[in-house]
């Protein structure tokens, strides 16, 4: 799998770009995450060509966190090896964040959100993916326990120790959120991003949080847009054997994919039908279509795959008898 990256200019023809809050980044309006489909359990071969495909189509943005895999951590220990056999010459055209925030390893510094656990994750993960430095730092989730000055003051000093370039949080609440940007602004460092959880069936951001992001000027990533694959074609004639709800662990559970849930998906496919689209294509374009979302995050197992969800960059505008359509199924 030899490819050429000196000399591809029309690369960043293909991409759509879009400013990220108040800040200096772009991001691509499609960033690919490595959560699925990179672990050690995974084939090089697969996920290396998956990576090439998405620098070759413009996605700048790479995005994973120290629990990623499985094995946890094995994800950024193969991205690593693809930016040394690969994209290492272009690290200066890419954006690559990881987070820390779940368990990693025994004893009571593993997880959540203490200034010794986020200091030494991001150390490991620094050493796993052989980077001087990320991008963008995530506090993964919010700590119960640990005071949030002491989190947010651990990313803002990863930030000034050039461990990272720009501090992010993940799964804050809107509560949390306001006072995690309040806390990075006077260190010093600005909360450049937060990824939360969106989609249509998983709205919580709308709750509050939007409408504080794009006040603060803070970009939002979305993670999970197609729902754990139940916005796509996979389930519109069934569960098949194979898929995630199948499965008797994991992110997607069987009890999900209730009749009033398939009812939806079938409704929601026959309007993107009407569109010229996949249901995959409408679901990450209806996201979209708010410009404080600054970029969908999407996996993918195949190049295949992720052509598919590129084609959300030609996507025709919402009509507003669609959003009104869209609404009424999901309500």
């Amino acid at each position: 799998m030899e490819k050429d990256y000196t000399a591809a200019p029309d690369r960043y023809q293909k991409m759509d770009y879009r400013r990220c809050g108040r800040s200096g980044i772009r991001l691509p309006k499609v960033s690919l995450g490595l959560w699925h489909n990179f672990g050690s359990i995974d084939r090089y071969e697969n996920y290396s060509e998956i990576a090439l495909e998405a620098f070759d189509a413009g996605i700048t943005h790479f995005d994973l966190a120290n629990n990623y895999g499985p094995e946890p951590g094995s994800a950024e220990t193969n991205f690593g090896r693809i930016m040394r056999e690969s994209l290492g010459a272009h690290r200066d055209e890419m954006i690559i964040s990881t987070k820390a925030g779940y368990l990693m390893w025994d004893g009571p510094y593993g997880e959540w959100g203490s200034r010794k656990y986020l200091m030494a994750s991001l150390d490991q993960s620094l050493k796993r993916m052989g980077l001087e430095y990320v991008d963008i730092f995530y506090s993964h989730r919010p700590d119960p326990d640990t005071p949030l000055e002491e989190t947010m003051g651990a990313v803002s000093d990863a930030v000034k120790q050039g461990k990272a370039l720009y501090a992010g949080i993940s799964n804050y609440d809107d509560e949390q959120t306001r006072a995690a940007i309040e806390i990075l602004r006077r260190n010093g460092t600005p909360c450049l991003i937060h990824q939360e959880k969106y989609s249509m069936f998983v709205r919580t951001a709308e709750q509050g949080l939007l409408d504080t992001l794009g006040r603060e000027g803070v970009g939002l990533i979305a993670f999970s847009p197609l729902a754990q694959g139940m916005l796509t074609d996979r389930y519109l004639h069934g569960i098949p054997e194979d898929s995630r709800a199948a499965k008797p662990s994991g992110f997607l559970q069987l009890g999900e994919l209730t009749p009033k849930r398939l009812e939806q998906i079938a409704a929601l496919n026959a309007i993107a039908g009407q569109r010229g689209q996949t249901l995959a294509e409408m679901a990450l374009a209806w996201l979209l279509k708010d410009p404080r979302v600054t970029s969908v995050l999407v996996g993918a197992s195949s190049v295949a795959q992720l052509r598919a969800n590129l084609r959300v960059l030609g996507s025709p505008d919402f009509t507003t008898g669609e959003l009104e359509t869209i609404e009424a199924i999901l309500a």
